[in-house]
């Protein structure tokens, strides 16, 4: 069975032991129930993990490190979800969900047809969440790096700044004439980075398309099915990664 995996943001050392901090110790001792003298692994979000032994007094946990192990679980190729913000909670699922399937960052889009509409500290309390829960999903995976979850954009905001890494975007469109495995085959080696955009429930706006169109988005359709927006990004990163053997 996999060891028990923690985030520490802190800068970690082999051979040194470390108290972990309040939230970690209280999972590891109150929600996991783990005893003094087992097994655990750590990471800092800075590559790899190490191997720890777990020390606990009371209410107090350490940590003894072992040494660095430098095992990684990213993809070879970089995805970016773009994120029309869905209704109630289903951002959480979006953001758990893509951490799991290798995305290296979420970006959540304010789209014209959002319905949920964050701003103020209620927007900072959701961004915080969302945060929470891509540390945990890394945690619950195996991944040692932590994905970013960006503030939220407007598409316009967002299309105008340059693809990163001079990455392919795409977005998916269930009216668009091209397949995704189509426009894959055609090209000569896979992308090194990817931006993937997904509409909100209501899909994007016909200004939003021309945005897109104007920035030189490759619209692309999934096969014949219509995918919720909660399970399209998921679904697409999945197929990408299949499809360029990044998996």
């Amino acid at each position: 069975m996999p060891l028990p995996r923690f985030h520490v943001d802190l800068p970690l050392q082999a051979g040194t032991r470390l108290a972990l901090p309040d939230p970690v110790a209280h999972h590891a001792l109150r929600v996991l129930r783990l005893r003094d003298g087992e097994e655990i692994v750590l990471f800092d979000g800075r590559g790899g993990q190490y191997p720890a032994r777990l020390e606990v007094d009371g209410r107090q946990a350490m940590a003894l490190l072992g040494a660095h192990d430098p095992h990684e679980a990213e993809l070879p190729g970089r995805i970016v979800l773009a994120q029309a913000i869905p209704s109630g909670d289903k951002m959480d699922w979006v953001v758990e969900k893509a951490v799991e399937v290798g995305a290296a960052a979420v970006q959540p889009l304010a789209a014209a047809r959002s319905v949920l509409r964050l701003s103020g500290e209620r927007l900072e309390k959701r961004l915080r969440h969302w945060r929470r829960i891509a540390v945990a999903a890394s945690e619950q995976c195996g991944r040692n790096r932590i994905p970013e979850v960006a503030e939220p954009l407007t598409p316009q905001q967002w299309l105008d700044r340059p693809p990163a890494g001079g990455a392919v975007r795409l977005l998916c469109d269930p009216d668009a004439d091209l397949r995704l495995t189509d426009w894959a085959a055609t090209l000569a080696s896979p992308p090194t980075a990817i931006e993937l955009l997904v509409g909100p429930e209501g899909g994007w706006s016909d200004e939003e398309y021309a945005l897109a169109r104007h920035h030189g988005v490759r619209m692309l359709r999934f096969g014949d099915r219509i995918l919720r927006t909660e399970t399209a990004g998921t679904a697409l990163i999945s197929a990408l990664s299949a499809k360029f053997a990044w998996v």
